[in-house]
Parts: structure tokens; sequence; C-alpha cells
């Protein structure tokens, strides 16, 4: 059995009009959801094996903020550029590439590939994977490569505003 948990980055920042999308930097309100969103899997009992995030910053930053709560190492963090603006496809063989002594992985991206990538997973139809929102995708399978669509049990969707 393997569990993927599909994060979308927390709310970024668009003061600062001169850098480049990349380098966005998380908001007030990004910087409050992450550690919420952090807490919540906690509360679910998530202890990750391994935590993959693309390499914007506002999606790093998200990562950081939640390893952070679940006493996931920062330095053990893997950081994906090919998840930046990632399609579902681009996902998937990402997912496909993970090493199969890893059980539970938390993923951080970016819409809309993560939105299109979970229900492509569930047969789902969720709408819009809002920032710092939570898919938790399970499997029965042994390896990560034997992921395909409409392979997944969608175990819980989680917001920020959720639950306020």
């Amino acid at each position: 059995m393997k569990t993927l948990y599909l994060i979308r980055h927390a709310k970024s920042s668009w003061d600062d009009f001169s850098l480049d999308d990349i380098d966005r930097p998380l908001n007030e309100r990004g910087e409050r959801d992450a550690p919420r969103m952090g807490k919540r899997l906690k509360e679910r009992h998530v202890v990750p094996d391994l935590m993959i995030t693309s390499s914007a910053k506002r999606a790093l930053s998200t990562c950081k903020k939640i390893a952070k709560i679940l006493d996931y190492p920062k330095e053990a963090i893997k950081i994906e550029p090919k998840l930046y603006h990632a399609s579902e496809d681009q996902f998937l063989q990402m997912v496909h590439s993970i090493n199969n002594n890893h059980d539970t992985v938390l993923l951080f991206g970016h819409n809309p590939g993560l939105t299109d990538f979970v229900n492509k997973l569930t047969g789902g139809s969720i709408q819009n994977i809002p920032t710092c929102g939570v898919a938790a995708c399970s499997f029965k399978i042994e390896t990560w490569n034997e992921i395909g669509w409409r392979k997944a049990t969608l175990e819980f969707f989680d917001f920020p505003k959720n639950k306020d």
C-alpha cells in the first residue's frame, strides 16, 4: 500500500512585480496556512517517508513549514525543478521514479497540473485544489510505477478554509 499526499503551495505574494514567478514568496496568509495544514496532517498521524517539492520558492517554503510540524528533517527534502508547473503526465513520471522503500510521500506542486493529476488518479471531479490544499490518495500497490489513472482512492481532501 502506498499513500501520496498532493499539496498545492500556500498563498504567495504578488507585492514585488520585479520577481520572476518562480521566486515569489509566501504572503501573510500563506505563512499562516502552511503550519495550519501541517497540524491537520499531524492530527491525521501522517508520517512522511519522503517529501518532494517544486523548486519554486513558494512551494519550498510551504514544504519546509509542513516538514517542521511533521518532524521531517528539512535537509531530507527533495527539490525537484521538474515539478514547477508540471502537467499531470509530468507528475505521474515523477511518482513512477520514487524509490519503493517509501510508502508515504508528500508532493508539493502547482495548479492546474496538480488538480488535473488528482482527478486523473482518482477519477474525481475536484474543480480546484486551493492554495495549501491537500488531496490524500491511497493505492493498493507494491511499487510506485504501478500507479496509473483511476487507480487511487481519495482518502480526504482538505484546505485551509475548509474548517475555519
